[in-house]
């Protein structure tokens, strides 16, 4: 299993993100209505983020979530060219926060290195923080 990283440009926030994918959803036939981005290439390392891997998402320079990665499929921008569509499934699933250095276009992140679900933490009893605090923790380095 592999995942991907990637820039939510635009997006500051996960409900901007669920907003952005909601729009593009209601507003293209495409991919079935599911979540999708646009990339140049196709990753050569496709099997093994298709065995159960997610597309992280960076905000405002901080991972904050990860959407399980469902398909790769050959596609076309607005401009007619080529390109490969991430279909992505369900909804964003928050993550420990992590400050990450801007970067273009995709990486590959290992599980070892993937930062884990909020919700699977054991000490995460209490309600869940908003983005923005999560992402002010993560800048003093307390998360």
């Amino acid at each position: 299993m592999l995942h991907l990283i990637k820039l939510a440009v635009g997006a500051p926030d996960i409900e901007t993100l669920v907003r952005f994918q909601s729009d593009r959803a209601r507003n293209s036939d495409a991919h079935g209505r599911r979540p999708f981005l646009r990339t140049r290439n196709h990753p050569r390392r496709a099997d093994e983020i298709l065995d159960g891997g997610s597309l992280y998402w960076v905000m405002a320079g901080v991972l904050l979530c990860r959407q399980e990665v469902a398909e790769f499929v050959p596609d076309h921008r607005d401009d007619g060219s080529p390109c490969i569509a991430i279909i992505l499934q369900g909804p964003p699933v928050p993550v420990l926060p992590r400050l990450v250095r801007p970067f273009q276009g995709w990486r590959y992140l290992t599980p070892a290195d993937a930062p884990a679900d909020l919700g699977l933490q054991p000490d995460a009893g209490g309600d869940v923080l908003p983005a923005s605090l999560r992402r002010e923790l993560a800048a003093l380095c307390l998360l």
